[in-house]
């Protein structure tokens, strides 16, 4: 998700973590994962399962989303310890052990019980991001969650990604509405679902006193 990138919030994949304003991160969340923007941590295993069985693979002019594989394991800890990128996700950064463990956790929790779609984000062969679509009691609906690396940050990914995920949900999901969370100071994540046609419902307030804001898009 432009310097403030990072995955929706990813929370930790529902894989989701979350941290209180910081949405946009991937999302698994902790006890869906084992256990995982700033994302509000939603939770796979107490959310539904996302209509299709399986991620299916999606491609953009640049990017390709496809299931991860065990080979990812580096690139997805590094993602997840990067403080750029986990300050908008989660609960922020965790140790390298817990996003190991939120990693295994996509393959034994998510995929193997098909709860919903989860994404490797690869540009010419090298994970470069994270991406989610999965329904959370936060939104009472589904919400997209996606994060990109630092390293391609500026180069109008992140709306080509977003733009993916929420074209899936409504197409292949058959969605009426997708929803976003954004920590209110990532401007740039919110500026980016501005231009995607999301348009700001309500704000959460967080424990720690900041602000959650939760965009909503309509299918036209």
């Amino acid at each position: 998700m432009l310097p403030l990138y990072p995955i929706t919030e990813v929370r930790r994949t529902g894989i989701s973590r979350r941290r209180p304003g910081s949405r946009l991160r991937p999302v698994i969340p902790l006890n869906t994962l084992a256990g995982p923007g700033r994302a509000r941590i939603a939770s796979p295993l107490v959310t539904s399962p996302s209509p299709s069985p399986s991620a299916p693979t999606l491609r953009t002019d640049r990017l390709l989303l496809d299931r991860y594989t065990p080979a990812d394991e580096e690139a997805f800890v590094a993602l997840f310890q990067d403080t750029r990128v986990s300050r908008w996700m989660g609960d922020g950064t965790t140790s390298e052990a817990e996003d190991r463990a939120l990693f295994g956790r996509v393959f034994s929790k998510v995929y193997a019980r098909d709860l919903f779609d989860v994404w490797a984000v690869r540009q010419d062969g090298r994970l470069v991001g994270h991406a989610e679509i999965k329904r959370t009691d936060e939104v009472d609906g589904h919400e997209i969650i996606y994060a990109l690396a630092p390293e391609v940050w500026g180069r109008g990914l992140g709306l080509e990604l977003a733009a993916a995920i929420v074209t899936h949900g409504f197409d292949t999901l058959g969605l009426t509405e997708v929803h976003a969370t954004v920590a209110e100071p990532n401007r740039a994540s919110l500026a980016l679902l501005e231009r995607l046609g999301f348009a700001h419902v309500r704000d959460i307030t967080e424990d720690d006193g900041s602000t959650t804001r939760v965009l909503t898009r309509t299918r036209s």
